[in-house]
């Protein structure tokens, strides 16, 4: 058993959770808690109810997400919000959300966990947003076909390629989750190839026009690792054992 407050206190200074700004859905940090004890980790990407209702099965313990409770604003405690709630309480099970803080660590985070994945060479910070660099900025040797193919195997999954960029990489530029309508402000930066997870229709025409790659993996698929390796950090840190419930999207 560990003090839920000694998790808290450790997450909250790691992650920077308080100085990283956010959308405001974020909420990041401490989302629901619970009586004080920690008995075991579960890391999911989205504290969704089918998701709290698998990690609540097994009693008390922290539920680390990558994506929390309140992105849709403030809603009343009905429906499947109260059953979630409600469930989570009934089983002493506490959640901690953390967004950017956590796509942006320099260890545990979806960037650099799926830049490593992909061999992403001398990866460093990119893409300015309210003072902080959102993603990862590198170099890769090979084809547009080998980076697809990488990414492929990083996600297990498939990956959207546009071939608007040069056949052979150099400067690879890389922002999990939901950037690729970024695709102008990327390509700007000087990248011939943006990966992202998910993008928005017009980002593939766009990137034919500007002349540059634009790679999605998918939105849940790369941002599945960073809670993993959270949790494994914890676990190894504070003697819990973890698991992951895979809730994926398909998105």
């Amino acid at each position: 058993m560990t003090p839920l407050a000694d998790l808290v206190s450790f997450l909250n200074h790691e992650l920077r959770i308080t100085e990283i700004p956010d959308y405001p859905g974020a909420v990041n940090g401490l989302q629901l808690t619970n009586g004080g004890e920690v008995h075991r980790i579960v890391a999911a990407v989205d504290a969704s109810l089918p998701v709290i209702e698998e990690a609540a099965a097994g009693g008390p313990g922290l539920l680390i997400v990558h994506h929390g409770m309140f992105w849709q604003g403030v809603q009343p405690l009905t429906g499947p919000f109260y059953r979630k709630i409600k469930i989570a309480m009934d089983a002493g099970l506490a959640i901690f959300s953390a967004h950017l803080p956590l796509d942006i660590h320099h260890v545990w985070g979806n960037n650099i966990q799926l830049a490593q994945s992909i061999d992403l060479i001398d990866p460093q910070p990119f893409f300015e947003w309210k003072g902080i660099q959102l993603g990862l900025r590198g170099t890769w040797q090979g084809s547009r076909v080998e980076l697809a193919k990488a990414l492929e195997n990083a996600v297990n999954g498939p990956v959207h390629v546009c071939p608007g960029g040069p056949g052979k990489i150099n400067t690879v530029g890389l922002i999990t989750g939901g950037a690729g309508s970024e695709v102008a402000k990327a390509a700007a930066a000087g990248v011939d190839t943006f990966i992202s997870g998910e993008g928005p229709h017009w980002s593939h025409p766009l990137a034919l026009e500007l002349g540059v790659n634009l790679l999605l993996a998918g939105h849940y698929a790369t941002e599945t690792s960073g809670v993993q390796a959270l949790a494994a950090e914890l676990g190894r840190g504070f003697d819990l054992p973890w698991t992951f419930i895979d809730q994926p999207s398909g998105l």
